[in-house]
């Protein structure tokens, strides 16, 4: 079955960041399955991970997956649940296997996957080329991006894939997939990036910004998978999927790679990652609602919720004291509305996430906050994200 994450029909968001309005999103690994169901170095930075970039344009599919294809890597994550039967008082342990995919990026060994993929795994093995299965090191994961890194000892000469520069990618470039949808190993798609700069939600409930959408299919299995341009470099790991039925629509996502090399550089020079938090809820503020609430300004974040504890909560931001329904649409009423961040104009939550994303903890961001009383700035010093969007 596919893990399937909740969408809001608000855009509400614990900044640094959480939001996903799309319906339907769902992880993308491989069902989990009863085992016994026999169908189922030094700290090295994100640029030395890649072999030199080609100068290669316009390759075929074929020549992309002859390129590529023995570097994709086919993992099974064997996890233990607790269970009871209803016959038996004495809890059990059920034994399932998760199946997905992931990619080398150097030749040390060290393989990119998601995080939900091995989340919860006692012991995962990994096949390249083609090979024999072999167990594998989780180095570490990071769920906020639901990226994981993992290691091997044998990779049998299999080249590493290069890593490309996802923020160069335009709407309309060709892109291919390569992976392990329904176990079937080394499956190539092609098709197109069809949108970016979108946001999807993490394991952990907090927002994953600038990614990127394609038409390429994309099924259970490609969980890790690396999504691959024209001139066969990475541009992103392939991630969920927007689909009512659990099937490929022609809408899937995939994590930029810029944002896995940060996480590869802090796991391997830190053994963890660190992420800025702000703390608070909230909703896009239209111009209809604006008029409604007789607000002094048209657009901006209509701040929510505010964390009890929290970065914001420390620095004075307001949150909501009560909502009202306009247009059949509910908003939150009361509390202060974000119009600029660092002084740079703000139109939804979503851009109040992303700003939050580019700081690091400890950085400093102002705000700027209206209320009907007046406009003033807020500094407020980022916080540590925590474990997971609920706390």
């Amino acid at each position: 079955m596919l893990k399937t994450i909740l969408s809001t029909n608000v855009g509400s968001a614990l900044a640094g960041g959480l939001v996903v309005l799309l319906g339907g999103i769902a992880l993308i690994e491989t069902g989990v399955v009863d085992a016994s169901d026999d169908s189922s170095a030094p700290a090295a930075s994100p640029a030395s991970l890649a072999r030199p970039v080609s100068d290669s344009k316009g390759l075929t599919v074929n020549e992309i997956y002859e390129r590529d294809a023995e570097g994709v890597a086919f993992i099974r994550a064997e996890t233990v649940q607790q269970g009871q039967s209803p016959l038996d008082l004495l809890p059990q342990e059920q034994q399932s296997i998760a199946t997905g995919s992931g990619f080398l990026i150097d030749d040390e060994g060290h393989i990119l996957t998601n995080s939900h993929v091995v989340e919860g795994a006692r012991k995962v093995e990994v096949e390249l080329g083609g090979g024999d299965s072999q167990e594998a090191e989780v180095i570490g994961t990071d769920p906020s991006t639901d990226i994981a890194l993992l290691k091997v000892e044998d990779t049998k000469g299999i080249e590493p894939l290069e890593l490309g520069d996802s923020s160069k990618v335009e709407v309309g470039d060709p892109v291919v997939a390569i992976g392990n949808p329904f176990a079937l190993d080394r499956t190539v798609t092609s098709g197109i990036v069809s949108a970016l700069q979108r946001q999807i939600q993490a394991p952990n409930g907090f927002s994953i910004s600038n990614v990127i959408q394609t038409d390429a299919a994309i099924n259970p299995g490609n969980s890790g998978g690396p999504l691959i341009d024209g001139s066969g470099r990475v541009i992103g790991i392939n991630s969920q999927i927007e689909s009512q039925s659990g099937g490929n629509v022609g809408v899937g996502f995939a994590v930029p790679i810029e944002t896995a090399q940060d996480v590869v550089e802090q796991l391997l020079s830190d053994g963890e990652v660190r992420r800025a938090y702000l703390g608070i809820t909230g909703g896009e503020l239209t111009p209809e609602a604006a008029r409604a609430l007789e607000l002094p300004v048209d657009q901006g974040v209509l701040v929510e919720r505010v964390l009890s504890g929290g970065p914001a909560d420390e620095a004075g931001i307001q949150g909501a004291t009560g909502e009202t329904t306009i247009g059949g649409q509910t908003y939150p009423t009361g509390g202060d509305v974000i119009t600029r961040v660092d002084g740079e104009e703000v139109t939804g939550m979503e851009e109040v996430i992303s700003a939050v994303n580019e700081k690091k903890p400890g950085d400093e961001i102002t705000l700027t906050v209206v209320t009907a009383d007046g406009q003033r700035d807020v500094t407020v010093k980022l916080g540590d994200r925590p474990a997971n969007a609920q706390q």
